[in-house]
């Protein structure tokens, strides 16, 4: 087995493959002046197992090209296998044709990693579950549902109503909420356009004097997050906390975070959170010995899903 990491999450990388018991492979993967993307690998790969790990994060589209070239480099270096490990998948919203003369980039995504090399893709919590349908090679989607679930329940507290922001996360929210015995509710509200920009309508289920967990995918402007936040604190909801897969934390999100009535926004290390977006109210739980498990059950043939059962 070899393991290696581009430059978009490379803490996330070391940390799975200390987890396997694995040196990371040694590559060199660099802009040029003229933002030409170079790689280099500096271990053989011929014949062996690799695995890639690459999250989609800012700045998004170099972080894909980045593994594009790193498997293109790794299949004319006669590797064996290559899996795509990608704890997050960028463009996930644009998974069907909603509007006219619009593209399907997430297909387009998973076409151009399968064409660069790719003969397996791991990934964790897809925005979408068609998304695994677009890919011509075996998909894996790992879960973040069970880590996120014991750190609430290890928290021994009561009263809980888990709270999805939109109609379309209640099934992923209801299933978080079985783990910790909760009531749900959902957020009713209306997505304009292209814009980014929501409006909270109402929420639906009995939220007053409860302890709120609002329960996403990700969280990424967090407008959907604070209006959530509003609505709920309107309701009569005493505590509030945020808890998502990845957090993407892009713009204005942040500054919304900080000062938001929330009491703590719980995610994972999929998405790595610079300096400037560590907030004393942000909890990250890391997913590397998931994964790590994941990588060493596809390496030895066995099965992945029995992780979930």
């Amino acid at each position: 087995m070899s393991v290696f990491t581009g430059n978009a999450n490379p803490a996330l990388g070391q940390a799975i493959s200390q987890e396997l018991g694995v040196q990371l492979g040694k590559a060199e993967v660099f802009q040029f002046s003229n933002e030409n993307i170079f790689v280099k690998l500096l271990d053989t790969v011929r014949e062996r197992d690799v695995y890639v790990i690459q999250s989609f994060t800012s700045p998004v589209n170099t972080s894909i090209l980045e593994l594009l070239i790193m498997m293109d480099a790794l299949k004319r270096a006669s590797a064996g296998r290559i899996t795509a490990v990608i704890p997050y998948f960028a463009y996930g919203r644009t998974d069907k044709k909603d509007q006219p003369r619009v593209p399907i980039t997430a297909r387009l995504l998973a076409d151009l990693i399968t064409v660069a090399g790719a003969q397996r893709v791991l990934t964790m919590n897809l925005h979408a579950g068609q998304i695994q349908g677009f890919f011509d090679v075996p998909v894996d989607e790992l879960t973040a549902l069970g880590i996120l679930s014991r750190y609430f329940v290890e928290k021994k507290l009561s009263d809980w109503v888990v709270v999805a922001p939109d109609l379309g996360a209640a099934k992923k929210a209801r299933d978080f909420a079985e783990r910790i015995g909760a009531s749900l509710a959902v957020i009713e509200k209306r997505r304009q356009a292209n814009a980014g920009a929501s409006k909270v309508l109402n929420v639906i289920g009995e939220v007053a004097g409860h302890r709120a967990v609002i329960f996403d995918d990700e969280i990424d402007t967090a407008g959907s997050v604070i209006g959530a936040t509003d609505v709920l604190e309107r309701a009569g909801v005493h505590e509030i906390y945020a808890a998502c897969t990845h957090g993407v934390l892009s713009g204005p999100a942040i500054e919304r975070l900080r000062s938001a009535a929330i009491q703590e926004v719980v995610m994972t290390d999929t998405v790595p959170l610079p300096p400037e977006k560590q907030l004393p109210k942000i909890t990250v739980l890391s997913v590397a010995s998931l994964f790590a498990e994941a990588i060493h059950r596809i390496h030895r043939g066995v099965s992945v899903g029995a992780l979930f059962r």
